[in-house]
């Protein structure tokens, strides 16, 4: 008997699991099935209730005996619950997703919004926002259908769309620089809401920061989801208050900590210490000797310091993709505009402040071994290291102390 669980095509990187265990004791097992596999599955009924993801939304709608409004008005459903052998389903993305717009603090009204794609989590974005009181939903899609408009036509006649949302996998891990839309033409844009949680932050979402947009990927949504199916699993209430404790322990467990900083700042250090469980240490110049095959020193002679840069920029783009990482940067990580965004996509970035003092000159590092190429070095790059960070971490007494001081911050982010 498998009582609970998820059933989809590929759940390899499905957070379902983690947060099913966060909100009830059951078992709570991915369930990967062809498409060969979904009638019987369902015709032995061999579960008290699982969730339903890509791609079979709607072909799990002709094997249930009843469905909820909100999944008729969708044509989803995402949540299957066995009451004495008959199965009844539910769409819990619509409250997931109404959730991520609250909290985004998007006010639909009279709006005009674009949902790209057209799958299932693009009618619930649909029903949505016209229950949030869109005046205008336009639907985008690759190619042109119909009551659909193509991204070409989007971008050419509706310029004055005020929000988008995107329910398409573009940008989702492993595809990381990809993006559905480039939001450069769209001057009344208020907001963007991207179903994406895996990166944290999509480049959809990193463009609309960058200009002051409201904008946030579904990790919320995917929580809030999963909250409505356990109160339908289990025919409880779980309070608000637990529900965004939960996500924010998800999103704790997954958010990568990346330490900047001057060579011999401590990073390594002070990364050790952290010592988070469930989380992996990453020590981003110790990935490029291993993959060079010799000293950092050695390369940058050999080849010179443009081709350093390049691998480097590799190992970070390797380290940035995974969650639940403790990532160690070079020095001169953060001088690539690329690098930083690749660590922001999953994680925080924490600048070592370390005063110039602290700092030495050694023969290991060529481009600061001495005490004039390394105060060059300081003063080049400090104005750069506090306009990256999301945090600078003061010069402190010990290493342990500045540790103490990023677990500290780092919670007060999440929220």
């Amino acid at each position: 008997m498998k009582p609970y669980g998820c059933i989809g095509k590929k759940l390899t990187h499905s957070f379902s699991k983690e947060i099913h265990a966060r909100l009830a004791d059951y078992d709570y097992e991915l369930i990967e099935l062809t498409e060969e596999e979904i009638k019987p599955f369902f015709e032995s009924k061999n579960f008290e209730a699982i969730n339903v993801t890509i791609p079979y939304k709607q072909t799990v709608i002709p094997y249930l005996d009843s469905i909820s409004d909100i999944a008729r008005r969708i044509g989803a459903v995402n949540t299957i619950v066995n009451k004495d052998g008959k199965l009844y389903g539910y769409n819990t993305d619509y409250y997931g997703m109404k959730a991520l717009i609250e909290r985004i603090g998007l006010d639909l009204q009279g709006k005009k919004v674009l949902v790209l794609g057209t799958g299932g989590t693009s009618k619930t974005a649909q029903i949505v926002a016209r229950d949030l009181g869109a005046s205008d939903v336009l639907v985008v899609s690759r190619s042109k259908k119909e009551n659909c408009i193509t991204y070409e036509d989007a971008i050419a006649g509706h310029q004055n769309a005020e929000i988008i949302i995107n329910t398409t996998p573009s940008g989702m891990y492993p595809d990381c620089d990809a993006k559905p839309i480039d939001i450069s033409p769209f001057s009344n844009l208020e907001g963007v809401v991207d179903a994406v949680y895996n990166p944290l932050t999509t480049n959809l979402v990193s463009d609309a920061k960058k200009k002051g947009i409201k904008a946030e990927c579904g990790l919320y949504m995917l929580v809030m989801q999963a909250v409505v199916a356990v109160e339908k699993f289990l025919n409880t209430k779980i309070p608000k208050e637990t529900a965004d404790q939960v996500f924010r322990s998800v999103l704790s467990a997954k958010e990568n900590i990346v330490l900047t900083g001057m060579p011999g700042s401590g990073k390594s250090t002070i990364g050790k210490l952290l010592n988070i469980e469930g989380f992996t240490f990453i020590d981003t110049d110790e990935e490029i000797v291993k993959r060079a095959g010799c000293a950092i020193k050695d390369l940058i002679s050999q080849k010179g310091e443009q081709y350093f840069r390049v691998l480097e920029a590799e190992v970070i783009r390797d380290a940035s993709a995974q969650s639940a990482r403790i990532i160690s940067t070079g020095g001169g990580a953060i001088l690539r505009e690329e690098n930083v965004h690749c660590l922001k996509q999953n994680g925080k970035l924490f600048f070592i402040d370390a005063d110039l003092k602290r700092l030495r000159a050694t023969d290991d590092r060529p481009l600061s071994n001495t005490e004039d190429k390394l105060a060059k070095l300081y003063n080049e790059r400090i104005g750069i290291y506090k306009k990256t960070a999301d945090v600078t971490v003061p010069d402190m007494t010990t290493p342990e102390a500045e540790a103490d001081y990023i677990l500290t911050k780092r919670l007060e982010l999440i929220k």
